[in-house]
């Protein structure tokens, strides 16, 4: 091998982290058991039920979210109907968790690249990457992971549960729900996604910048 060609083999090596460090972050949920309590409670968060989409019709920055995000996203998701049944279906799951629609849009990217049947090694399934145990242990075995409200109900809940243990810290529990807790990799790829490319209007902006504080601060 020709110097200059090293020289180009050693750089590549050298550049291999950070050229992983941008492809998918996807990791898996790691089982833990559950109180009983804990375990009603997630299993009654997950339980069917439909979309209201009568709760988003008299917001008008629902609605200017929602086409705006639809914009942003038609990439992605080329199909114009899919695409708005599934803002739709994310911004009322995420709402009804108690969980920023766009930190979720940017847990998503991460996870799946919004790949409604993405599967991973460890065999986490969907846009949120949902590990098979869930649905054995909160759910029902006839709950289809692929399915898009199924999966993002159970990710809204799953990333819920994570942040309740961790009483609101978003490091460790976004942290939990890649396996990957007190590493500063995966929830830094979720809060450059959610500022970077999901925040809208001046108030959710304000809330991926709380966020960096808290990530910047983990990371030392």
């Amino acid at each position: 091998m020709s110097k200059r060609g090293l020289n180009i083999l050693v750089w590549l090596l050298a550049c291999l982290p950070i050229l992983l460090a941008g492809t998918a972050h996807a990791g898996a949920q790691k089982y833990e058991p559950l109180s009983a309590s804990v375990k009603s409670q997630l299993s009654k968060a997950v339980a069917d039920a439909a979309v209201e989409k009568a709760a988003f019709a008299e917001s008008p920055y629902v609605q200017a979210w929602l086409a705006e995000m639809s914009h942003r996203l038609a990439k992605r998701i080329p199909d114009a109907e899919y695409r708005e049944d599934f803002l739709n279906t994310l911004h009322y799951e995420s709402i009804r968790a108690g969980l920023d629609p766009e930190l979720v849009l940017g847990l998503i990217e991460v996870e799946s690249g919004f790949r409604k049947y993405a599967v991973s090694s460890a065999t986490a399934q969907g846009y949120m990457q949902i590990m098979p145990f869930w649905t054995k242990l909160i759910g029902t075995p006839d709950h289809n992971l692929f399915h898009l409200r199924t999966n993002l109900r159970y990710g809204v809940t799953i990333l819920r549960h994570y942040l309740d243990i961790e009483r609101g810290d978003l490091f460790r529990a976004l942290g939990r729900y890649n396996g990957s807790l007190g590493r500063p990799e995966y929830p830094g790829a979720v809060y450059a996604a959610w500022r970077n490319k999901w925040t809208y209007g001046l108030t959710p902006k304000a809330r991926p910048r709380q966020a960096e504080a808290t990530l910047l601060k983990k990371g030392t």
